[in-house]
């Protein structure tokens, strides 16, 4: 099963998550709010505390057996009670109950939105293998490559791994990135001699390139020119066929085939256990507080979930067709009534908001707390030029 780390997170009033080698996943029950995310006080009582679970009930931390012994970035830290727990690169490790299969990732997020959202959890991988000289961050779409430096990194439809068509006025606007003198091939990563000297890295038959007229990191602008594309170590599981992208004001955003925009509900506890609350099987106080004074009706009719054509069905682990109960926000079961079968995103129900009008409108974006960072929506960007992760 996936493992995951709870990286120690700065918040406005101190923080939370674990600092290198000191577990703080516990069995107890919180029962207030620790003040951590203003403009709240500590103290606070939390809701339904009659179903409120520990840490350690949502997230099991990973036993190192008594005569386990450390490798490399692999060790092992005592927990208070004196079991054993393993730990990569000094954080310790923990399994996800909302994890079923091998190979889920429904516990956790590499999505970060600052200093305003909660600690979260998020899995842990090998190092990327990529040679000196170049990044990877996780996006919507895959793995994407840039530069050390964050520059992204395109290729050309028209080169090859022996061929270069990018020559002469084409590269005023695209400069090769050029490898060290010491470089050497490995696994996918090859070398293309342009000049006596000059070496081209090449990954994945395909030379790479940056593009002079990009004016932020990770950027996709690029991809306006034709024949140009950013470069990804790794794809995410495709949107459903229903679903398109949908240009808009500042980017492109995940839209419905009528051009509604979609978004995805975050929220995260101000308890110093930092717990989710955005998924069907966590409390859902918060999110009708937020989209409909705690009334279910009301939230339907300004987030309507994304209902399920009668003839989709999930394409994946990724995405999948859920029945939910809109009076409660729970699992429902199959045909039970008033249940809806809706469309989820790792699990995590998919909206729409009633103010959009037209397509392409971003109305509901942010909406919630802290521009939606930390109990609220924000629309599901696939590329983003502008706000960087904020609507």
């Amino acid at each position: 099963m996936t493992i995951y780390k709870w990286p120690q997170h700065k918040l406005r009033n101190g923080y939370s998550g674990e600092s290198p080698s000191n577990p703080a996943c516990y069995d107890e029950v919180l029962t207030v709010t620790a003040g951590l995310m203003s403009p709240y006080p500590p103290g606070i009582k939390l809701p339904e505390l009659d179903k409120r679970k520990s840490c350690t009930d949502l997230w099991h931390p990973v036993v190192a057996a008594a005569d386990a012994e450390e490798v490399g970035e692999w060790t092992i830290v005592e927990r208070r009670d004196g079991s054993l727990q393993w730990a990569y690169e000094e954080q310790p490790l923990y399994t996800s109950i909302k994890d079923s299969q091998p190979g889920d990732v429904m516990g956790g997020t590499r999505r970060s939105f600052g200093g305003d959202s909660p600690a979260k959890r998020v899995p842990v991988g090998p190092p990327s293998l990529h040679p000196p000289g170049f990044s990877i961050r996780s996006a919507f779409n895959g793995r994407m490559l840039a530069t050390d430096r964050s520059a992204s990194v395109y290729s050309f439809d028209g080169d090859t791994a022996n061929s270069i068509a990018c020559e002469g006025p084409c590269l005023t606007n695209w400069e090769p990135v050029v490898a060290p003198s010491l470089a050497r091939e490995q696994g996918e990563w090859s070398l293309f001699e342009r000049s006596p000297g000059v070496r081209q890295w090449v990954f994945r038959g395909k030379p790479l390139y940056t593009y002079a007229l990009d004016t932020g990191t990770w950027s996709q602008t690029g991809t306006d020119i034709p024949g140009w594309n950013n470069v990804y170590t790794q794809l995410a599981d495709p949107y459903p066929a229903s679903f398109k992208s949908q240009p808009t004001m500042v980017g492109n955003a995940l839209a419905t085939a009528d051009g509604k925009s979609i978004y995805i509900y975050n929220c995260g506890e101000d308890s110093q256990d930092q717990l989710g609350c955005d998924h069907p099987d966590d409390t859902q106080v918060y999110r009708l507080a937020m989209c409909g004074a705690g009334d279910p009706v009301r939230c339907q009719e300004h987030w309507p979930y994304l209902i399920a054509g009668a003839d989709e069905g999930s394409t994946g682990r990724i995405w999948r067709v859920v029945w939910i109960d809109p009076m409660t926000g729970r699992f429902a079961e199959p045909n039970q009534k008033g249940a809806l079968r809706v469309w989820t995103y790792r699990d995590r129900p998919v909206y729409t908001f009633g103010g959009d009008k037209r397509p392409g409108d971003l109305h509901g974006g942010g909406t919630g707390e802290w521009r939606g960072q930390r109990n609220g929506l924000k629309a599901i960007m696939l590329r983003d030029d502008f706000f960087r992760g904020h609507l």
